[in-house]
């Protein structure tokens, strides 16, 4: 019988963005096969984690293309990238605590081709005057990996309703990059005092 990998990899990631402790057994198992086929395809946690990375990381690269992050105002750009991103938010937000990833020389190189591209989409914002320029790129991409992390896991733990996740993430992360008036800004801030 034939092992298709794609499913085991989709079962492994249902799994583990649930219960990121999952032993290869309980992978197994979700994926319906013995622990001896899942070995056979992935020789253990790290094989299976490097594969999960590759498929985290096709699927960020089809949600980019699908987000065209070129077109229209840059907020636009960001509202279409959260909504695309949404479905693999959960593999991102295992992927995103696993800092084997993230650590020497290994490192896979679509994780800089990601950044990048989300980093110019920021970078367009900021030029275009949409986006404070006081925050970097670089931060701007980092808080949307983290706030992509944490509405996962709020909308997996029931904490959030799965309809309010691209509305919460947009509207925190645009909320605090927008850019504003400097002295309508400091006038609300005493205001509030």
């Amino acid at each position: 019988m034939a092992v298709d990998r794609d499913h085991v990899l989709r079962s492994a990631a249902a799994l583990l963005t649930r219960k990121s402790t999952s032993t290869m057994d309980e992978v197994a198992k979700a994926a319906g096969i013995s622990r001896a086929t899942l070995h056979r395809h992935f020789a253990g946690r790290d094989a299976l984690v490097r594969a999960l990375e590759a498929l985290g990381i096709a699927e960020c690269e089809a949600a980019l293309d699908a987000a065209r992050l070129d077109d229209g105002p840059a907020a636009d750009a960001v509202r279409r990238l959260v909504r695309a991103l949404e479905p693999a938010a959960g593999l991102l937000a295992f992927l995103y605590t696993e800092n084997q990833l993230f650590e020497g020389e290994q490192q896979n190189e679509g994780w800089t081709r990601l950044d990048d591209r989300i980093a110019t989409l920021f970078r367009r914002g900021q030029a275009g005057g949409e986006f404070r320029i006081d925050l970097t790129p670089a931060w701007l991409t980092e808080a949307l990996y983290g706030l992509m992390a944490s509405g996962a896991w709020a909308v997996q733990e029931g904490r959030v309703a799965a309809n309010d996740f691209t509305h919460m993430i947009v509207e925190l992360l645009l909320g605090g990059a927008v850019r504003r008036d400097e002295t309508r800004g400091h006038e609300t801030r005493r205001e509030e005092s």
